[in-house]
C-alpha cells in the first residue's frame, strides 16, 4: 500500500477537512481526494463522511486511524534503521510557552552542533493539547510543565522541577500583606490560559481557600502576564526562568508565598517506537535542563 495514502488520511482526520490536510501536505484538494478515494477502494469501506462543515470519520475510520499510525510508524522505523545510524529528520515537539521560550532554545542550539540533520520544530501548547498532540501523531514528542496524570497509552518521562514564583510589582500593595490565601485571592491575577498547569494549579488552590473569587485574567503570552505584573496592575505566577531579569533588575518581587516547584516532564505514546531522533532530542532537552540549573 502507497503510505502517502495514510498520510493523507491522518491529516484529513486531524483537521476534519480536506482543504486544511490539502495546505498541509502542500497538495491540491482534488489529489487529497483522490487519495482518500484510492485508500477507501482499497481496504473496502468509507472512511470518511463528507459533511457541509468538515469531514468526519465513520465507525470503519476510526478503526483504521491507529492502524494508519501503526503502517507510518513501522516505514519511519524500517527508513531510520536502514539508512544511517546517526539520527536524522524532523520531529515536532509540542511544549509549554514558557520551556519553549527559555528552555529549548539552548538544548536546541547543542542538538543542531551534534546532530545536524535533526530539525525540531517547537509549538507552544498546554497540557491537555500536548497529551491530545502525541496522542494523535502530531507531536512526536511532547513536554509537560505539570502533574496531571498522562492518558494511557501515553507515558511521562521525568526531566526535572521548574520553580514557580509569585511576583508582583514591588510598590504594589501585596508586597505588604500577610501571605494567607484570604488576602491573595483579594488582588487581582494575570495568569498564562487555562491549560498552563502551574497556573490552573494556582487557581485551584486559591479558590479552595478562600471564600473571594479572585479577578483573574488569562494570556496566551507568559510576556503579556509578566509586563501586567511589572506595571503594578496585579499579581502573577510565573516560571524562575521566565521572570529572573525582572526580580534581578527589581521590576518584580517574589512574594514569600510557598509554591511548589512544577515537574517537568516527557510525554511519550507507549504504542509508537522510540527512534534514535527522538532519543537524541530527549537526552539533549534534558542534559540542557540541568545544566542551567
Amino acid at each position: 500500500m502507497d503510505t502517502d495514502l495514510l498520510r493523507t488520511f491522518l491529516a484529513v482526520t486531524r483537521h476534519e477537512s480536506f482543504t486544511a490536510a490539502a495546505a498541509e501536505l502542500n497538495l491540491v484538494q482534488s489529489t487529497v481526494t483522490s487519495r482518500i478515494k484510492a485508500l477507501e477502494k482499497a481496504l473496502g469501506a468509507r472512511l470518511l463522511d463528507r459533511l457541509p462543515d468538515g469531514a468526519r470519520l465513520t465507525d470503519a475510520g476510526q478503526r483504521a486511524v491507529d492502524h494508519a499510525r501503526t503502517v507510518l510508524d513501522a516505514e519511519h522505523r524500517l527508513i531510520e534503521n536502514t539508512a544511517s545510524a546517526e539520527p536524522a529528520g524532523e520531529v515536532v515537539v509540542g511544549a509549554p510557552e514558557s520551556v519553549c521560550a527559555y528552555r529549548l532554545p539552548k538544548a536546541v542550539a547543542a542538538l543542531r552542533r551534534q546532530h545536524p540533520g535533526v530539525t525540531v520544530h517547537l509549538i507552544p501548547s498546554g497540557t491537555r493539547e500536548t497529551f491530545q498532540g502525541v496522542l494523535e501523531g502530531r507531536f512526536g514528542l511532547g513536554l509537560i510543565l505539570d502533574r496531571a496524570a498522562a492518558p494511557r497509552p501515553l507515558s511521562l518521562l521525568p526531566v526535572g522541577t521548574e520553580p514557580i514564583e509569585l511576583v508582583a510589582a514591588p510598590e504594589h500593595p501585596s508586597t505588604r500583606d500577610e501571605m494567607t490565601w484570604p488576602t491573595l485571592a483579594e488582588h487581582s491575577y494575570f495568569l498564562l490560559e487555562e491549560g498552563c498547569g502551574y497556573s490552573d494549579e494556582f487557581v485551584r488552590e486559591l479558590e479552595r481557600h478562600s471564600p473571594i473569587r479572585p479577578q483573574i485574567t488569562r494570556f496566551g503570552s507568559i510576556e503579556a502576564a509578566r509586563s501586567c505584573a511589572e506595571a503594578g496592575l496585579g499579581l502573577s505566577v510565573l516560571p524562575q526562568v521566565a521572570c529572573a531579569d525582572a526580580l534581578r533588575n527589581h521590576r518584580l518581587r517574589a512574594l514569600p508565598h510557598a509554591r511548589p516547584d512544577a515537574p517537568l516532564a516527557f510525554v511519550l505514546d507507549e504504542r509508537r517506537w522510540r527512534s534514535p531522533t527522538v532519543d537524541a532530542i530527549t537526552a539533549t532537552i534534558a542534559e540542557s535542563f540541568h545544566t542551567d540549573r
